[in-house]
């Protein structure tokens, strides 16, 4: 059977998940584009030729009739595979089905989208917005949660497209938003989550389900200290009596500093190379040439001891204004304050306001990235790909770039950047 059509998405996006599995339940075969790469291919002449805003999910029938919203495709194919019973037995339950989806899209999607962008520094923090969009989404969490107290699905006694929908969005909020505390008082949400992405036909479209324990928090950027100016020489002090014992009131509330928890890294083997001398090379030499910063990093660098990764912002269709996705990235690093000791990083911006990424190099130790950048919260939001810069020319040039901020993507060039020292 020839496919229906094709349809550009990403394997992460949830709309795109929801469409996938709409065509799986209904019989309705799709075709993916050869190679698609987001932020790349949607802004070129014959994909805007075709979808003008550039937006993905997109869809172009085997007809040559084009879609894009990943709701409208997802509905309209349900439509042409009526005997699939996704929209419904009646117009009631259309309806019903239209109403579930569009709640769940404004009411949960839109805000788990908001809280990740004002957690990750897309856009100003206020602690009253954040607060209040947490509020509004378990509002509407709660009311999903009620209406399943008594059904399996959303409406009739089958899967219809809102279960899709609601199943998809709240999957992908259960990894943001919705963490261990909210999730123990949904029981039913959740296992309408998990019977949904389980079905045999949906495993693969929704794949495994990732549950964070604790939803995304804002962290402040470290204030930095303000040196003291030396205090005039205090004047004698007469001597002080003993106080009697039941004075010491105060030190029944004293607290016991908290334990330092070691960490994992440091119980790695010995490393010759030191990362604090590679952060003063860097700051003190020119980064090309010969005598410069990265020569020192060759001559100097323990492949066994550190790693080195490219990462790459996923979500750079959300990006808008260079200069905010500078200060996020400036935002991310600070986050990664906990950690300062075992790694560097250099990322960039790379494009024009509108159409931009965010990519460039960390260097960590150990061999695993996730233990020295899992203490900010959004590190989720970034791909990390390891890099052999001893045997790979390509994987050389990136880390290279990066380093001296000349890194060119798929002609997106830097524009602006920062380091974690």
């Amino acid at each position: 059977m020839a496919p229906a059509g094709t349809l550009w998405t990403t394997d992460y996006q949830a709309k795109g998940k929801i469409i996938k599995a709409v065509a799986a339940l209904s019989g309705v075969e799709i075709a993916l584009p050869a190679a698609y790469e987001h932020m790349v291919d949607n802004k070129k002449p014959e994909f805007l030729s075709k979808f003008p805003h550039g937006k993905i999910p997109a869809w172009e029938s085997a007809n040559g009739f084009k879609l894009f919203e990943g709701t409208v495709i997802a509905r309209y194919l349900a439509s042409v595979a009526p005997n699939s019973g996704l929209l419904g037995g009646s117009p009631e339950d259309a309806a019903l089905v239209d109403q579930w989806i569009h709640l769940t899209e404004a009411e949960v999607d839109t805000f788990t989208d908001l809280i990740r962008g004002l957690c990750v520094g897309l856009y100003p923090y206020n602690k009253a917005t954040h607060t209040t969009l947490v509020e509004r989404q378990t509002r509407t969490l709660n009311t999903l949660e009620a209406h399943l107290a008594t059904r399996t699905f959303f409406v009739g006694e089958r899967i219809t497209l809102a279960d899709l929908t609601v199943a998809g969005l709240v999957q992908k909020a259960v990894g943001i938003t919705i963490d261990a505390a909210l999730r123990a008082k949904l029981p039913n949400l959740i296992r309408h989550l998990e019977t949904i992405v389980n079905q045999p036909k949906l495993k693969a479209v929704f794949g495994e389900t990732s549950y964070v324990d604790k939803a995304i928090q804002f962290t402040p950027p470290a204030k930095e200290k303000k040196e003291a100016k030396p205090a005039a020489a205090p004047a004698p002090k007469a001597e002080k009596k003993p106080k009697a014992k039941e004075d010491d009131d105060e030190d029944d509330n004293l607290v016991p500093a908290e334990p330092k928890v070691k960490n994992p890294l440091d119980d790695l083997p010995k490393s010759s190379f030191n990362l604090e001398d590679w952060k003063r090379a860097y700051s003190n030499k020119e980064t090309r040439g010969a005598g410069g910063s990265i020569e020192w990093f060759y001559e100097n660098f323990d492949y066994d001891g550190f790693s080195v990764w490219r990462v790459d912002f996923k979500y750079n269709d959300e990006l808008t204004q260079t200069f905010m996705s500078s200060n996020q990235i400036g935002g991310f690093f600070n986050r990664l304050e906990a950690s300062r000791k075992y790694v560097f990083g250099s990322l960039g911006v790379l494009g024009t306001t509108g159409d931009s990424a965010i990519s460039g190099i960390i260097i960590a130790r150990g061999q695993d990235i996730i233990p020295v950048i899992n203490v900010a919260p959004d590190y989720e939001s970034y791909s990390y790909t390891k890099l052999d810069v001893k045997n790979s020319p390509a994987d050389k040039a990136f880390f290279e770039a990066a380093l001296a901020w000349d890194l060119e993507i798929d002609g997106k060039k830097w524009v602006d950047g920062k380091n974690l020292k």
